[in-house]
C-alpha cells in the first residue's frame, strides 16, 4: 500500500471512531434527559401529586380543570418534559393565577417539592390557604440572606405541617418555623411575575395523627 494512502486511510479510520463515540454520547445524554424526567419516582411513603405529563388532579378556584390537559386554558401553567411551568402575566389585563389541587389534606403531611427561578421571578406554595413566597429569593426576596439558595437552578421546598403550623425550608435551610395555615385545604401554586418558573417532583406524604 502506497504510504500516502495509508496515512489518510489511518487518518480516516480515527475520524470515524471519533465521530462514532460523539454519536455514542449524545444519544447517551438524550436517553438519560428522557429518563430524568419520565421515570423520577416518589421517595419512600410519598405520592406523586403531578404526573410530569399534564395537568391531571389540578384545578384554579374558578372551577376549571385540566385532567389530561398539558396546559391551562389560558397557558399561564404548561407541563412539559416532566416540569409544570408558571408563566409570567400580562399586568395590564392578566390576574394572578394560582393553580390547586383537587384533593385537600386535612391531615398532618410533609409535602416536597423542586421549583427553579428565572431572574427575578414570583411565584408561590400555597399550603391549604397560606401563602410561602417561593421566589428567586436573593433578588426577590423575603429570604435575602439564605446561604444554599442556587438561583438559576433547581432547588427543594420542604413544608411539614402539624396542625395549623407549617415549617418550611429550602434546601434543608429555614424558611419559616411556624407558617399558621388552615385546618384544610389543598396546595397551590401561583403564576404571577416570570420570567418562568419551573416545579418538578411534586410529592406528598401524608403523617398519621401524632407522627
Amino acid at each position: 500500500m502506497n504510504p500516502t494512502t495509508s496515512k489518510f486511510t489511518r487518518l480516516g479510520l480515527f475520524a470515524l471512531s471519533l465521530l462514532s463515540l460523539a454519536v455514542l454520547a449524545t444519544s447517551s445524554s438524550c436517553a438519560t434527559a428522557g429518563a430524568s424526567a419520565s421515570d423520577w419516582k416518589p421517595d419512600p411513603g410519598f405520592e406523586s401529586l403531578f404526573n410530569g405529563h399534564d395537568l391531571t388532579g389540578w384545578q384554579y378556584k374558578s372551577g376549571d380543570k385540566f385532567d389530561g390537559m398539558p396546559a391551562s386554558t389560558d397557558k399561564r401553567f404548561t407541563v412539559a418534559d416532566g416540569i409544570m411551568t408558571a408563566h409570567d402575566r400580562d399586568r395590564t389585563k392578566e390576574p394572578i393565577r394560582q393553580l390547586w389541587t383537587v384533593r385537600t389534606f386535612p391531615t398532618d403531611f410533609i409535602l416536597r417539592l423542586e421549583f427553579r427561578a428565572g431572574v427575578n421571578a414570583d411565584s408561590g406554595i400555597f399550603v391549604r390557604s397560606t401563602q410561602l413566597q417561593c421566589r428567586d429569593y436573593l433578588i426577590a426576596g423575603p429570604y435575602k440572606n439564605l446561604k444554599l439558595y442556587k438561583p438559576q437552578d433547581w432547588n427543594q421546598i420542604e413544608i411539614v405541617v402539624h396542625g395549623q403550623t407549617a415549617h418550611c425550608t429550602n434546601n434543608g435551610e429555614l424558611l419559616e418555623n411556624a407558617m399558621k395555615i388552615a385546618a384544610d385545604g389543598g396546595i397551590g401554586l401561583e403564576a404571577d411575575r416570570g420570567p418562568t418558573m419551573d416545579y418538578r417532583h411534586i410529592e406528598i406524604k401524608e403523617l398519621p395523627p401524632g407522627q
